[in-house]
Protein backbone atom coordinates (compact mmCIF):
# COMPACT_ATOMS: atom_id res chain seq x y z
CA UNK A 1 0.00 0.00 0.00
CA UNK A 2 1.15 2.99 -1.11
CA UNK A 3 0.54 6.08 1.58
CA UNK A 4 0.69 10.06 1.60
CA UNK A 5 0.99 11.42 5.20
CA UNK A 6 -0.15 15.02 5.64
CA UNK A 7 0.75 14.91 9.03
CA UNK A 8 4.14 15.38 10.85
CA UNK A 9 3.51 13.46 13.43
CA UNK A 10 1.56 10.53 11.66
CA UNK A 11 4.62 10.27 9.53
CA UNK A 12 6.60 9.33 12.66
CA UNK A 13 4.08 7.05 13.81
CA UNK A 14 4.17 5.25 10.22
CA UNK A 15 7.79 5.06 10.24
CA UNK A 16 7.55 3.55 14.15
CA UNK A 17 5.19 1.19 13.50
CA UNK A 18 7.34 -0.80 10.86
CA UNK A 19 6.64 0.78 7.70
CA UNK A 20 9.48 1.68 4.92
CA UNK A 21 9.60 4.34 2.49
CA UNK A 22 8.37 2.25 -0.12
CA UNK A 23 5.13 2.48 1.35
CA UNK A 24 5.55 6.23 2.75
CA UNK A 25 5.57 7.70 -0.63
CA UNK A 26 4.94 11.33 0.27
CA UNK A 27 5.02 13.65 3.05
CA UNK A 28 4.84 17.44 4.11
CA UNK A 29 8.21 19.21 4.76
CA UNK A 30 7.39 19.35 8.48
CA UNK A 31 7.54 15.63 8.54
CA UNK A 32 10.91 15.88 9.73
CA UNK A 33 10.70 12.44 12.33
CA UNK A 34 12.62 9.98 11.15
CA UNK A 35 15.07 11.74 10.13
CA UNK A 36 17.12 8.97 8.51
CA UNK A 37 13.77 7.61 6.83
CA UNK A 38 12.12 10.73 5.81
CA UNK A 39 15.09 11.88 3.67
CA UNK A 40 14.10 9.48 1.30
CA UNK A 41 10.40 10.28 1.31
CA UNK A 42 9.03 13.10 -1.73
CA UNK A 43 8.15 16.25 -0.31
CA UNK A 44 4.29 17.42 -1.48
CA UNK A 45 4.54 20.88 0.34
CA UNK A 46 3.52 22.14 3.59
CA UNK A 47 0.87 21.32 5.88
CA UNK A 48 -1.57 24.17 5.09
CA UNK A 49 -0.28 24.19 1.90
CA UNK A 50 -0.12 21.06 -0.30
CA UNK A 51 0.54 20.23 -3.89
CA UNK A 52 -1.82 18.39 -5.24
CA UNK A 53 -0.18 17.45 -8.35
CA UNK A 54 2.20 16.02 -6.61
CA UNK A 55 0.29 13.93 -4.83
CA UNK A 56 -1.75 12.81 -8.00
CA UNK A 57 2.09 12.08 -9.67
CA UNK A 58 2.86 9.29 -6.47
CA UNK A 59 -0.89 7.72 -6.98
CA UNK A 60 -1.05 6.77 -3.60
CA UNK A 61 -3.94 3.85 -2.13
CA UNK A 62 -4.11 5.92 0.23
CA UNK A 63 -3.93 10.16 2.15
CA UNK A 64 -3.74 10.54 5.77
CA UNK A 65 -4.33 14.17 6.78
CA UNK A 66 -6.01 15.64 10.34
CA UNK A 67 -8.85 18.17 11.11
CA UNK A 68 -6.70 20.90 12.43
CA UNK A 69 -3.33 20.79 10.32
CA UNK A 70 -4.34 20.78 7.16
CA UNK A 71 -6.93 22.85 5.37
CA UNK A 72 -10.47 21.57 4.84
CA UNK A 73 -10.65 22.56 1.23
CA UNK A 74 -7.47 20.93 0.37
CA UNK A 75 -8.15 17.57 1.83
CA UNK A 76 -11.95 17.74 -0.18
CA UNK A 77 -10.12 18.01 -2.86
CA UNK A 78 -8.10 15.00 -2.47
CA UNK A 79 -11.06 13.29 -1.79
CA UNK A 80 -12.77 13.72 -5.11
CA UNK A 81 -9.56 10.92 -6.55
CA UNK A 82 -7.88 9.58 -3.39
CA UNK A 83 -9.06 7.50 -0.60
CA UNK A 84 -8.52 9.74 2.24
CA UNK A 85 -8.58 9.34 6.19
CA UNK A 86 -8.86 12.40 8.14
CA UNK A 87 -8.05 12.25 11.79
CA UNK A 88 -8.91 14.17 14.57
CA UNK A 89 -7.22 13.84 17.98
CA UNK A 90 -7.92 16.14 20.73
CA UNK A 91 -6.81 14.11 23.75
CA UNK A 92 -4.61 11.43 25.10
CA UNK A 93 -8.32 8.53 24.34
CA UNK A 94 -7.97 9.98 20.78
CA UNK A 95 -4.64 9.33 20.44
CA UNK A 96 -4.87 5.92 21.24
CA UNK A 97 -7.58 5.23 19.22
CA UNK A 98 -5.41 6.35 16.36
CA UNK A 99 -2.28 4.41 17.14
CA UNK A 100 -5.08 1.32 17.41
CA UNK A 101 -6.57 2.36 14.01
CA UNK A 102 -3.16 2.32 12.07
CA UNK A 103 -2.00 -0.51 13.57
CA UNK A 104 -5.44 -2.37 12.27
CA UNK A 105 -5.13 -0.51 8.70
CA UNK A 106 -1.32 -1.67 8.03
CA UNK A 107 -1.83 -5.09 9.82
CA UNK A 108 0.73 -3.77 13.31
CA UNK A 109 -1.47 -4.32 16.01
CA UNK A 110 1.09 -5.29 18.45
CA UNK A 111 3.49 -2.70 17.87
CA UNK A 112 0.94 0.31 17.91
CA UNK A 113 -0.29 -1.35 21.41
CA UNK A 114 3.43 -1.72 22.64
CA UNK A 115 3.21 1.98 22.00
CA UNK A 116 -0.10 2.91 23.59
CA UNK A 117 1.03 1.33 26.35
CA UNK A 118 4.66 2.73 26.72
CA UNK A 119 2.86 6.49 26.39
CA UNK A 120 0.50 5.73 29.35
CA UNK A 121 3.10 4.57 31.58
CA UNK A 122 5.25 8.14 30.86
CA UNK A 123 1.94 9.96 31.61
CA UNK A 124 1.62 7.95 35.00
CA UNK A 125 4.80 8.19 35.91
CA UNK A 126 5.45 11.50 35.17
CA UNK A 127 3.49 13.76 37.68
CA UNK A 128 4.67 16.93 39.11
CA UNK A 129 4.33 16.90 42.91
CA UNK A 130 1.50 19.91 42.96
CA UNK A 131 -0.56 21.66 40.59
CA UNK A 132 1.65 24.49 39.07
CA UNK A 133 0.00 27.47 37.02
CA UNK A 134 1.51 27.66 33.58
CA UNK A 135 0.82 29.59 31.02
CA UNK A 136 1.68 27.74 27.50
CA UNK A 137 3.15 30.40 24.61
CA UNK A 138 3.09 28.97 20.93
CA UNK A 139 3.49 32.57 19.63
CA UNK A 140 4.80 35.57 19.72
CA UNK A 141 4.06 38.96 18.06
CA UNK A 142 1.02 38.55 19.05
CA UNK A 143 1.61 36.70 22.25
CA UNK A 144 -0.80 33.35 21.73
CA UNK A 145 -1.22 30.39 24.19
CA UNK A 146 -3.38 27.58 24.12
CA UNK A 147 -6.95 26.96 25.29
CA UNK A 148 -8.82 23.82 27.08
CA UNK A 149 -9.79 21.99 24.00
CA UNK A 150 -6.42 21.55 23.00
CA UNK A 151 -3.67 18.39 22.53
CA UNK A 152 -1.29 20.90 24.96
CA UNK A 153 -3.65 21.09 27.15
CA UNK A 154 -4.34 17.49 27.76
CA UNK A 155 -0.89 16.80 27.80
CA UNK A 156 -0.04 19.63 30.48
CA UNK A 157 -2.81 18.49 32.28
CA UNK A 158 -2.25 14.71 32.42
CA UNK A 159 1.31 15.46 34.02
CA UNK A 160 -0.06 18.15 36.83
CA UNK A 161 -0.13 21.38 35.32
CA UNK A 162 -2.91 23.70 35.57
CA UNK A 163 -3.13 25.86 32.33
CA UNK A 164 -4.58 29.30 33.35
CA UNK A 165 -5.96 29.60 30.41
CA UNK A 166 -8.09 26.70 30.73
CA UNK A 167 -11.21 28.82 30.37
CA UNK A 168 -10.71 29.85 27.01
CA UNK A 169 -10.53 27.68 23.84
CA UNK A 170 -8.29 27.16 21.09
CA UNK A 171 -5.47 29.46 20.30
CA UNK A 172 -6.28 32.79 21.61
CA UNK A 173 -4.57 36.13 21.61
CA UNK A 174 -2.94 37.16 24.93
CA UNK A 175 -0.75 40.12 26.02
CA UNK A 176 2.13 40.25 28.39
CA UNK A 177 -0.17 41.46 31.16
CA UNK A 178 -2.54 38.24 31.03
CA UNK A 179 0.76 36.16 32.34
CA UNK A 180 0.84 37.66 35.98
CA UNK A 181 -0.94 34.71 37.13
CA UNK A 182 1.25 32.08 36.29
CA UNK A 183 4.08 30.72 38.36
CA UNK A 184 5.81 29.45 35.02
CA UNK A 185 5.51 30.77 31.77
CA UNK A 186 6.94 27.73 29.38
CA UNK A 187 7.60 29.13 25.77
CA UNK A 188 7.63 26.25 23.02
CA UNK A 189 10.05 25.58 21.02
CA UNK A 190 7.70 25.23 18.11
CA UNK A 191 5.50 26.58 15.72
CA UNK A 192 7.32 29.73 16.97
CA UNK A 193 10.74 28.99 17.81
CA UNK A 194 11.40 30.41 21.36
CA UNK A 195 14.82 31.37 22.29
CA UNK A 196 16.74 32.57 25.11
CA UNK A 197 16.65 36.25 24.04
CA UNK A 198 12.66 36.00 24.48
CA UNK A 199 13.10 34.25 28.07
CA UNK A 200 15.28 37.54 29.13
CA UNK A 201 12.53 40.17 27.14
CA UNK A 202 9.68 38.56 29.44
CA UNK A 203 12.11 38.87 32.56
CA UNK A 204 12.25 42.48 32.62
CA UNK A 205 8.55 42.84 32.72
CA UNK A 206 8.15 39.37 35.66
CA UNK A 207 11.48 39.54 37.31
CA UNK A 208 11.55 36.15 39.69
CA UNK A 209 9.19 34.46 37.80
CA UNK A 210 10.11 31.02 36.35
CA UNK A 211 10.25 31.09 32.84
CA UNK A 212 11.50 28.68 30.67
CA UNK A 213 11.85 26.82 27.05
CA UNK A 214 9.80 23.98 26.75
CA UNK A 215 10.25 21.51 23.39
CA UNK A 216 7.07 22.09 22.18
CA UNK A 217 7.18 18.53 20.20
CA UNK A 218 6.83 16.34 23.58
CA UNK A 219 3.17 18.46 24.09
CA UNK A 220 2.05 18.87 20.62
CA UNK A 221 3.00 15.46 18.70
CA UNK A 222 0.67 12.87 18.97
CA UNK A 223 0.98 9.56 17.45
CA UNK A 224 4.29 7.43 19.13
CA UNK A 225 6.37 10.77 19.77
CA UNK A 226 5.21 10.69 23.52
CA UNK A 227 6.52 7.25 24.01
CA UNK A 228 10.07 8.83 23.19
CA UNK A 229 9.77 11.31 25.78
CA UNK A 230 9.89 9.66 28.79
CA UNK A 231 13.31 11.22 30.08
CA UNK A 232 12.24 15.21 29.08
CA UNK A 233 9.44 14.97 30.61
CA UNK A 234 11.41 13.44 33.40
CA UNK A 235 13.75 16.42 33.69
CA UNK A 236 10.80 18.67 33.17
CA UNK A 237 9.37 17.79 36.21
CA UNK A 238 12.47 18.05 38.43
CA UNK A 239 13.10 21.63 37.44
CA UNK A 240 9.57 22.55 37.97
CA UNK A 241 9.52 21.08 41.47
CA UNK A 242 12.37 22.96 42.64
CA UNK A 243 10.14 26.23 41.78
Amino acid sequence: MKVVSLVPSITEALFDLGLTENEVVGRTKFCIHPEEKVKNVAVIGGTKNINIDKIKALQPDLILANKEENIKEQVESLMQDFKVIVTNVENIEDNYYLLKNLGLLFNKEERAQLFNLKIYDILNQSKVDSKIKVAYLIWKNPYMTIGSDTFIHKILSEIGFENIFKDQTRYPEITIEDLADAEIIMLSSEPFPFKEKHIEELEEFYPGKKIMIVDGEAFSWYGTHIAKCGDYFKGLISEVNLV
